[in-house]
């Protein structure tokens, strides 16, 4: 499959590097960025045929199979139709699109294009969450009652991100929505969130807040909360719990090896820095299971449908969280 990425910022270069050999059966031919040289500069340094500043020009190439759009979000939405037109197969990170009217048109538009389309929700083929998704199908923990996630950054981006992100719900914590969903295989009903700005003043400027709490409510009858923080300093921490009739799982990854020093009366270990050490392999999986899917013409475990659902639950926190009030959402029918 000859792929091609479009941004190479952190987590761009994560997907081409992955590209560019890791995954059997695919190969990386073109990447560009909006950055004057970024992408020419990628390409002569890892040999990659063709790069350019417009991804339209990308796009249009009749000699490409499959298209990974990771560039800021406020672009996803056109990239995405753009690549639809093109008929070729589609890798898309969250969030669809900043606006949720727009992400409700592209996630439609693409539904109907049947083209093959996956949803950058890496934590899904993490190989700790992936185990406890199987022991709660299982049973190993009966049935499932509450769900606790934690999304902590080290610190708060620069402000060209904040400004265009779409907010720490839509961002940050819509991961967690996401894992939630997968992990209890139910849908959210309701939200009550809330948040504060507490260590990083920019993000007041464009109407967010650096600290978010959101409690939601299952169609199940299982209850769960959501943290989300934008300055951690300490590390990246990501932390998920699952609370059962008969056990409970805990999915954490605080660590970066495995190796605690112990010394007179302390003892410590290395936190994991940021997403791309913690989720390097996750990363890996996803973008093999879009190759496969592409390959036999198989639907993504994670589709467009998710994606929209996840940006529904994360609209509805910001909603709440401004209005001070809980929120009521209906996600059926936007699955298949």
């Amino acid at each position: 499959m000859r792929c091609a990425v479009l941004g190479l910022g952190r987590l761009g270069k994560i997907h081409a590097a992955n590209l560019s050999g890791k995954i059997k059966g695919a190969q990386l031919v073109a990447v560009s960025d909006v950055m004057p040289g970024a992408a020419e500069k990628y390409a002569q340094e890892h040999e990659v045929e063709h790069w350019s500043v417009n991804p339209d020009d990308i796009i249009e190439r009749d000699d490409i199979d499959a298209i990974v759009i990771v560039t800021p979000t406020s672009t996803h939405a056109g990239l995405a139709e753009k690549v639809v037109r093109s008929g070729k197969a589609l890798f898309l990170e969250k969030p669809i699109s900043t606006d949720i009217s727009e992400a409700r048109k592209t996630a439609r538009m693409i539904e109907e294009s049947g083209i093959t389309c996956q949803l950058g929700f890496m934590r899904r083929f993490d190989p700790a969450y992936v185990h406890a998704k199987a022991r709660i199908a299982a049973g190993d923990i009966g049935t499932p009652l509450y769900f606790k996630g934690i999304t902590r950054d080290p610190f708060v981006a620069h402000e060209e991100y904040v400004a265009t992100c779409g907010g720490i719900f839509m961002d940050l914590n819509i991961h967690d929505f996401d894992v939630a969903r997968f992990l209890l295989a139910q849908e959210v009903v309701e939200v009550n969130a809330m948040g504060s700005v507490l260590s990083s003043p920019i993000v007041a400027k464009y109407d967010d807040v650096d600290q978010a709490l959101t409690y939601v409510r299952f169609d199940g009858g299982a209850a769960g909360d959501v943290e989300g923080y934008r300055n951690a300093k300490y590390g990246y921490d990501i932390r998920a719990e699952v609370i059962g009739t008969e056990g409970t799982l805990v999915v954490a990854g605080l660590r970066n090896h495995s190796v605690t020093f112990l010394g007179p009366n302390q003892g410590s270990f290395d936190i994991v820095p940021f997403f791309m050490e913690r989720f390097e392999i996750a990363y890996l999986r996803e973008m093999e299971h879009f190759i496969d899917c592409i390959r036999n013409k198989a639907v993504p475990s994670v589709g467009i449908a998710d994606g929209l659902i996840a940006q529904e639950i994360a609209n509805a926190a910001k909603t709440s969280c401004g209005l001070g009030q809980k929120v009521r959402l209906d996600v059926r029918g936007l699955t298949k």
